[in-house]
Formats: C-alpha cells, structure tokens, sequence
C-alpha cells in the first residue's frame, strides 16, 4: 500500500493530475467516517475509540485504486488475486494431511498446562506464534521461553482455534526432561483451514469474493465464447477456491457464497448451464456440511453447538445495550473495558459477530443506515454496469463486474452473521473491488457515448 501510495504521489507531482474523479460513492463514504469519528469521541473511553479510528485509513485503497488502476491491470490484479486463492488452498490441502501440533492424551499434575485448561484430546500448535509438531518441539519452546513474560498458547479443541494467554514458566520447570508434562505423538488432521491467512475465518471470507471473481469471469466467457479455454481455466479455479471454503468449516460463509453464487449464475448462464452450476454448488453445500460435521463440535450442522449457544447471547446483550445508545453507541472496542460489566457472556472478550449489529452498537443506528446505503448504492451500480458490460464485446470486464456482484452479495449475506466489515484484510478487498467497479464502470459509460 504504501509502495502504490508513494508511485502515485510521484505519478501526481509530475504530471500534474491526481487521476482521482467524483463518484456517486463519496457522499455515503464522508458521512460514515464523520459518524464513526464523531461516535469514537464521544465514547465512555474515547482514548481506546480514537485510537481504533486509525484502520479507517483502509478506504484510502478505494480511491487509490480508482487513480491507478485500468481495465487492462484489473484483469491481471484479478488474475493474481485468483492464483494467490488457489496457492492459499493447495497450502491447506498440505497442512491437513501434513497435520498440525500434538493431540494430548494425558497430562501429569505438575504440567504448567493444566493452568490454562488444557485437557485430553486438545491439540497443542504453537507457543509464542511458533509452530510445534512434536512433544520435544513443545519442551524445547518451554525451555527457551522467558521466565519473566507469560507465554501464549494456540490450542485446537473440537476443530476450533482457541488462544490461551498467560502460561507461566518457572526455573525448576525448565530444568526437567520434559517440561511440558504432557503424553501424545500424533499431530492433529481435524482442524479448520486457514490458509496463507492468520485466521480461518478471515480466509474465508477472502476466498469469498475470490471465487465469485472466478466464477464471474467463467460465466462471462461461457456466455459470450462457450466452452474455451478461459472459461475451462477460471471453472478450475472457481472449483479449487470453493473447496478452500469448505475447508474453512465456516458454515455461514459458505451459505453466503452458494446464495451469492447461484444469484449471478442465474442472472449470467442460459438453458441448461443454469441447472447443472446450481446442482453444482449445491453438491460444493453439501460436502462443506460434510466437512462442518467432521471438523467441528458435535451438533454444529444444526447450529446447536457451543459457538452458536455463545452467538446467540452475545447478539441478545448487544442488541439490549443498542436500545439503551441508538446515536452514537458505545464507542468502538469501548466494550474491551466493560465486558463483564453490560452483561456479556464469558471471560474473554469478543465482537457481536454481526457486522450490522456491531456497527450499531459502535457507532449507533445512524452509522448502520449508512453502511446499508453505500451497499444497496453499491449494489444497484454493480448490477446496471454487469448488465451494460453483458451487452459488450469486453467479456473480462463482464466478468470482472459480474464476479463482484457475487462477491457483494455473498459479503452482505456473510455480515448478518459475522463480523466482516471489522477485518482488516477482507475490508481492503472491498473497497478495492469497489474501486475496481468504479473504474470499470465508466470506461463502459465513455465507450457507450463513442459507440453512440
């Protein structure tokens, strides 16, 4: 970012121009970061809020991308992004057969483990960020772990990452054979993808928007080639990108991705292409319920699982605790300080899971309205510009507009439930592909006024 940054300031300088233009998108845009500012200094812990307004700066890509990017370099960003998809979900595909950490069968009384609720048959995967595969791994991260600091745990139990802070090591631990106080050798293999990412569920959310982009470029030269060689290569690619999600185990993302998918199939194939894609991701549905059964706790295909038991209270409290702030909410990540004290459930403290109800209770109703604003406005451009492009002989552009109306509709369908909005990394594809649309949308309005 901060390469393109500089490349575009030294662009600006010597020509004169910032290549930067108005669009129907700024109004929406200005008032959601007035609000969000304004919601963040009027918080019961403005020190903690203002300091969060710092990753606003990721709508910077949204413009930066509009002064730089053509129709020619969208097609290869996409085309790169779609590679580095598809990388991501190889790699995964090796670290599920490779496996992860060392399931614990037991451990001894004296096992510093035992303070932070280790049990059998949780998978012990890395101290301090750092990757173990053996239990000598774990002895030698304890030996050589500081005394004076306490150690972070990365523990994998029933499918689900877990981070365990402040494990203590003292001297005399050190000195043992064996410190860890743990028995087990087999590494784990039922864990849920992540990827190049930090978190499987930011890997899915990228992979999203990722494989609409792919399937939108495979019905774009379907319908307007047939059966070539690009659509045979972006079909692979579509394919290998959905089994990434599933690997995810992320039920609500994969939902979204089938409903987005189905949505510009539907608008986009004819005849007969129509039923088979839909048989398609449907069969992609259910071998990701497969693999929610297999990876998962027990009952997470009916959402009777812990996670959804803890989903549901914290989305009660939350909503409870809007009514009593509509305007401007509490302040982002105010709720770091008073956890416990609103009533939300458990000791550590998470986020709504719901990036409409989060905003609400952040920033107030008025940031929701406008969330809900740029997307419908978002929407409906991206709908009127794939419908324009569809009438063209520029059948990437097509594509490209036609995947990222997928990949809105999956994002939107996926924030009802999950916090998506708030991750950095899936925010910076967002505006991007929002600045992409842009792009892409007005080199169609100056070719449509030539052709006129």
């Amino acid at each position: 970012m901060a390469i393109s940054a500089l490349g575009w300031l030294i662009r600006t300088l010597a020509t004169g121009t910032t290549g930067l233009r108005r669009s129907k998108f700024d109004l929406v845009i200005l008032l959601f970061l007035l609000w969000t500012a304004a919601s963040s200094f009027l918080s019961p812990e403005p020190r903690i809020s203002i300091l969060k307004l710092m990753p606003c700066w990721v709508v910077f890509l949204f413009y930066l991308t509009q002064a730089i990017v053509t129709k020619r370099s969208a097609l290869v960003f996409v085309s790169v992004l779609i590679l580095s998809g598809m990388a991501g979900v190889v790699y995964s595909v090796y670290d599920l057969v490779r496996g992860r950490g060392v399931v614990v069968e037991s451990l001894m009384r004296d096992s510093p483990f035992q303070q932070i609720g280790v049990g059998p048959g949780d998978t012990i995967w890395r101290l301090n960020s750092r990757r173990v595969y053996s239990r000598a791994d774990i002895d030698a991260a304890i030996k050589s772990a500081p005394l004076d600091k306490p150690v972070s745990v990365s523990i994998i139990s029933q499918g689900e990452h877990v981070e365990r802070q402040g494990l203590s090591i003292n001297a005399a631990q050190q000195t043992q054979l064996s410190p860890s106080g743990i028995l087990g050798s087999e590494r784990s293999h039922r864990f849920r993808a992540s990827g190049w990412t930090r978190h499987y569920e930011t890997f899915s959310e990228l992979l999203q928007m990722i494989a609409q982009l792919a399937l939108g470029l495979a019905l774009a030269h379907l319908r307007n080639h047939g059966v070539n060689k690009y659509f045979k290569s972006a079909i692979v690619a579509t394919t290998l990108l959905a089994l990434g999600i599933a690997l995810t185990a992320m039920r609500t993302v994969l939902v979204a991705f089938v409903f987005g998918a189905s949505l510009i199939a539907w608008r986009s194939a004819r005849g007969g292409a129509k039923v088979a894609l839909t048989f398609a991701l449907f069969f992609m549905l259910a071998f990701g319920a497969v693999v929610v059964w297999q990876t998962r706790a027990q009952n997470a295909l009916s959402f009777a699982d812990p996670s959804a038991s803890l989903r549901a209270q914290v989305a009660r409290v939350g909503f409870s605790r809007i009514i009593l702030h509509p305007f401007f909410g509490h302040g982002m990540d105010a709720m770091k300080k008073h956890w416990s004290e609103w009533g939300f459930p458990g000791t550590d403290m998470i986020h709504l899971h719901s990036t409409a109800l989060q905003l609400a209770f952040d920033r107030g109703l008025p940031a929701l309205l406008l969330w809900l604003w740029l997307m419908v406005r978002f929407g409906i451009s991206l709908a009127r510009a794939e419908r324009r492009a569809s009438d063209t002989s520029d059948t990437n552009s097509y594509g490209i507009l036609l995947g990222s109306l997928g990949a809105l509709i999956g994002f939107f369908a996926s924030s009802l439930v999950n916090y998506n909005f708030g991750d950095g990394e899936v925010a910076l594809l967002f505006w991007w592909l929002m600045g992409v649309s842009v792009v892409l949308e007005k080199e169609l309005g100056v070719h449509g006024k030539q052709e006129r």
